[in-house]
């Protein structure tokens, strides 16, 4: 499943994310800082979506948010339309 989520409150302003089955095939994020991204990119890949979000979530940069943060809300939105 191949998906493009907006995100919010970051200097990316979207995350191309491929999934296999429950596992994270690839990330690539559209803006924000390109090391960084591309770090969290091959750190992730082949990961379960859910440790994937558990290891993400609720990290910020320069607000309430931060892109690891919007990757794992983007996760959690594919999750829940798969389960529904």
């Amino acid at each position: 499943m191949k998906t493009t989520y907006s995100t919010f409150g970051t200097c990316a302003r979207f995350i191309d994310i491929e999934l296999d089955g429950e596992r994270v095939q690839s990330v690539r994020f559209i803006g924000g800082c390109k090391g960084n991204a591309q770090g969290i990119s091959a750190l992730i890949k082949g990961m379960p979506i859910t440790e994937v979000i558990e290891r993400l979530e609720g990290i910020s940069c320069r607000g309430t948010t931060s892109c690891p943060d919007q990757l794992s809300k983007a996760l959690k939105e594919l999750a829940f339309s798969k389960a529904s």
